[in-house]
């Protein structure tokens, strides 16, 4: 298969869309991102990749990143993060603080908001912010390959200055004593996590081990076990983009994660490491542009978790 072929027909197909949907205004440093960029990167296992569009310009990956983190916490701790964060789909939307109240401040799963906060203070332990964020800064760094990868301080910066809903659902779990360190701790971590800034080439490298059973197939490093690495894509696949998890399953049909910074990351088993990024997103908080080229991508090659 032509990669860059595939990809080029792909973006062919998706650019008519590139005018649908907003970005993530709620955020001010998102705000000004240029809207109609598009970029996509392809990593296989064969050592094939290709990238087309805007796939070298960095952009904040967000809650892509809760992917990354989990696979952290269960190679440090397995399975006891179960204990605190559930593995259902919300049906709800990435920073709903409905469930919470109802199911005695355990998050639905660890791809919500407050399910990643959940995982945050599991990694956090008793380190401090600075060297968990710097930990989650060399583990991507590692991952992708590329020591350029870092915080975008502005996007941090903003995130914090506008980060009330999840300062309160925070609160909402200390009060459950489903918070182990202090509010404020936890989400200067979390905060600078979710504004690691990632090409797509790069994102797509780092996806690679969760399509490998766990190993990373540039350095043959076990990164973590092959049942940890399929819980994470079950994970990916029914709860990655929140109450719109269901129609990604049904169109695409591999796992993947969003972030409101326009990416998705998605992984094909055995096969390859997919990154996308375009701004504007649809109402659930996925790239809207990103979606479809997944979607036309699936298509094209016939890659499904469901045969």
């Amino acid at each position: 298969m032509d990669m860059d072929q595939l990809l080029a027909e792909v973006a062919d197909d998706v650019r008519p869309s590139l005018g649908t949907g907003r970005v993530a205004d709620y955020i001010p440093a998102l705000a000004r991102v240029p809207p109609n960029q598009f970029g996509m990167a392809i990593a296989c296992l064969d050592g094939q990749h290709a990238a087309i569009g805007d796939a070298q310009t960095p952009f904040s990956i967000q809650s892509i990143s809760k992917v990354f983190t989990l696979a952290m916490v269960l190679k440090a701790q397995g399975p006891r993060v179960w204990d605190r964060v559930g593995r259902e789909p919300s049906g709800t939307p990435f920073n709903s603080i409905v469930q919470l109240e109802h199911e005695a401040g355990i998050p639905r799963n660890p791809l919500i908001n407050a399910g990643a906060i959940v995982v945050t203070d599991h990694l956090i332990g008793n380190r401090t912010a600075d060297q968990t964020v710097d930990n989650v800064t060399a583990f991507m760094q590692a991952r992708s390959g590329s020591a350029d990868v870092s915080v975008d301080r502005e996007v941090a910066q903003s995130e914090s200055d506008t980060g009330s809903r999840n300062r309160s659902l925070a609160h909402f779990m200390a009060a459950f004593s489903n918070l182990k360190n202090p509010v404020e701790q936890v989400l200067s971590a979390y905060f600078r996590q979710c504004a690691l800034a990632l090409t797509c080439e790069q994102l797509a490298q780092a996806g690679l081990f969760l399509a490998n059973g766990g190993r990373d197939p540039r350095t043959d490093e076990q990164v973590i076990t092959a049942e940890q690495c399929r819980r994470i894509n079950a994970v990916m696949l029914t709860c990655g983009h929140y109450d719109g998890s269901g129609d990604f399953a049904f169109r695409v049909g591999f796992p993947g994660k969003s972030g409101v910074g326009g990416g998705i990351l998605a992984v094909v088993p055995r096969q390859a490491a997919i990154a996308v990024w375009s701004p504007r997103l649809n109402r659930s908080g996925t790239s809207w542009t990103g979606s479809q080229a997944l979607e036309r991508l699936a298509a094209r090659t016939g890659w499904s978790v469901f045969g």
